[in-house]
């Protein structure tokens, strides 16, 4: 009997929703190629010398721009304008070695400076001169044979000592003395020092000021008095003020909605409420769909409502916490459904109170009347107490602007230039004036020009009796020495004798005497209005030593061998053709009678 042979599927053989297998080399994924490492020992004390050669190039470079006759610093920008700069930060991001050990020794030091700036604001340039100092002295001592383990604990242990006796020099800073410590870290520019003082006066303290590019020639203040945001009206027709494009409410209502409004019979009750009292209305919410948003418009324009409607404030926990914090200062309650509060059953005791809302295409501003002081200190009591738990820096400062809304006031500096080389450089100038007198509220204030660190040095003397060793004596002994070369930097830019400035300030007992390098002359810098924050010097004697230390016990250096570019492949043109000869003329051949033409063309 015959049967047919069963069909088979052509998948059978070919299915393609199979993956086809690739053949990969063993040497892509298996093995893959390390990258090469060079490793310099220091047997001849060639590696330390280039890792100082590193260091000593940066502090230099950053040494140009310390004291008040400190110059600029010129950095190439790719895509623009150079930067002009008295800033050493700034400086310190740009710089990058040819040789991959001195840059080691860049990167070492480079930590000090950027610590220090992190921390305090302020000092990037004293922290790199006095690292530099550090690590000067402790390799002449190493070199002769001493042990660099000891001298390090010793370097460590007197760091933690004249901290100490920093702290019994430091004293609270006066209010009259703010403008005094934002001058001097601006570079002895009291316009800016006094600027920034009033800024502080009128906010407060503890209050927020912030540094914006102005649009004109000349700095401006500018003080937000009440809760200002970034949000803006969601429709132009919302305007009151057709001229300024903005809208203006004087004694209103605010609807606090924490989720999107899709439903205009949600509002209903509560805006038709505001139509019987004749109150304007701002309705604060998520988002609101344009079909919510259409009555309310239409409303609006018959003349029947008084309303406007804005996004609320931020994103996500931070939105929530934005508009509880709202709520606070108007008396009013955020309408959230897990809370079993919900839109279409809230009257008008949910709404808060304004004085005033000025509201425009990017901003609102609300203004209270104050009633609600006591719950607003309350709230931001908790705030503070949650800034204190915090460690990350980004979240501090976001609580920190919300305890400022709430206090009712942000201080806005609006710095102006004729360019904008010059609007940078005094940008920078006024953010590091900014720290240092934050740095000083905080921690209070010791004399400046360099002096506190030199009277610090007095000091030491005494804390050598409490160290373990005479090498330990030693490390103790270098950071005297050390201490001495920011005054000596300031003078030597001010065209003096750094040692003979040296001298003269020490043989003085009282502790606010020291070198006037602005007047070229010595006198009581306290009372002279030069002083530092406690904060700042701390910092500088601080991560000063902790780089000097870890500098003076390294003793090899592992970086990457420097690959060769790769030549760009291009198509070999042929070589050129040798130039023909030019030939004589040619005759022209005799013409036969009988034929066409000329022949051999």
């Amino acid at each position: 009997m015959a049967c047919s042979p069963t069909p088979i599927s052509a998948l059978f053989f070919s299915n393609p929703t199979l993956p086809k297998r690739h053949s990969y080399s063993s040497s892509s994924t298996l093995n893959p190629k390390a990258m090469a490492r060079e490793i310099h020992f220091n047997h001849d004390g060639s590696t330390t010398k280039k890792l100082k050669a590193g260091v000593d190039l940066v502090a230099e470079l950053l040494g140009v721009t310390l004291g008040p006759k400190g110059r600029n610093v010129v950095l190439q920008n790719k895509y623009g304008p150079p930067k002009i700069v008295n800033d050493g930060e700034t400086v310190l991001k740009e710089i990058e070695l040819d040789d991959p050990v001195e840059n080691v020794g860049v990167k070492l030091v480079r930590q000090a400076g950027a610590k220090t700036n992190d921390l305090a604001g302020d000092g990037s340039t004293t922290s790199i001169v006095l690292a530099q100092g550090l690590i000067a002295e402790g390799v002449k001592v190493i070199s002769a044979g001493m042990n660099p383990v000891q001298i390090a604990r010793g370097i460590e242990k007197t760091a933690e000592a004249l901290v100490s006796e920093l702290q019994k020099m430091s004293r609270e800073i006066d209010d009259h003395e703010l403008a005094d410590v934002a001058a001097v870290s601006a570079g002895n520019d009291y316009s800016v020092g006094n600027m920034i003082s009033e800024a502080l006066h009128q906010v407060g303290k503890r209050g927020v000021v912030t540094i914006e590019k102005g649009k004109c020639t000349e700095n401006s203040l500018e003080v937000v008095e009440g809760m200002k945001f970034d949000r803006g009206y969601l429709s132009p027709y919302f305007v009151t003020d057709r001229q300024k494009r903005t809208v203006e409410f004087h004694d209103c209502k605010l609807l606090l909605v924490d989720k999107k409004i899709t439903n205009p019979k949600e509002m209903f009750k509560i805006l038709d409420n505001a139509v019987k009292e004749k109150y304007p209305i701002v309705i604060v919410a998520e988002g609101i769909e344009q079909e919510a948003l259409a009555p309310v418009i239409r409303n609006k324009l018959k003349g029947v409502l008084k309303a406007a409607a804005i996004k609320a404030p931020a994103f996500g926990e931070r939105k929530s916490h934005y508009l509880d914090d709202i709520a606070i200062l108007t008396g009013g309650t955020v309408i959230r459904d897990d809370m079993g509060l919900t839109l279409d059953k809230a009257g008008k005791e949910v709404l808060g109170t304004a004085t005033k809302v000025v509201i425009t295409k990017d901003s609102t501003l609300i203004v209270t009347d104050g009633s609600t002081r006591k719950a607003v200190e309350k709230r931001a009591a908790q705030i503070r107490k949650l800034v204190e738990n915090t460690e990350e820096n980004f979240q501090k400062k976001i609580l920190n602007e919300r305890i400022a809304r709430l206090s009712g006031g942000i201080a806005i500096l609006q710095v102006g230039a004729q360019t904008q080389v010059e609007l940078k450089d005094k940008q920078l100038r006024m953010e590091d004036a900014l720290n240092a007198t934050k740095a000083a509220i905080e921690e209070g204030i010791v004399v400046g020009g360099g002096c506190s660190l030199l009277r610090l040095s007095t000091k030491v003397d005494g804390i050598k009796k409490f160290l373990d060793n005479e090498e330990q004596r030693i490390g103790a002994e270098i950071f005297k020495r050390a201490l001495s070369y920011p005054v000596k930097l300031i003078a030597k830019n001010a065209g003096a004798n750094g040692n003979v400035v040296v001298e003269k300030i020490l043989s003085n007992d009282n502790i606010g005497f020291g070198y006037n390098a602005a007047k070229d002359c010595y006198e009581d810098l306290i009372k002279a209005g030069i002083i530092d924050p406690t904060k700042v010097v701390r910092c500088c004697l601080e991560h000063a030593a902790s780089v000097a230390k870890t500098f003076l016990t390294s003793d090899a250096v592992v970086v990457d061998i420097k690959e060769p570019m790769p030549i760009s492949r291009r198509m070999r043109m042929p070589p050129p053709m040798p130039m023909p000869s030019p030939l004589p003329p040619r005759m022209p051949l005799p013409m036969k009678t009988p034929g066409f033409g000329p022949i051999g063309l």
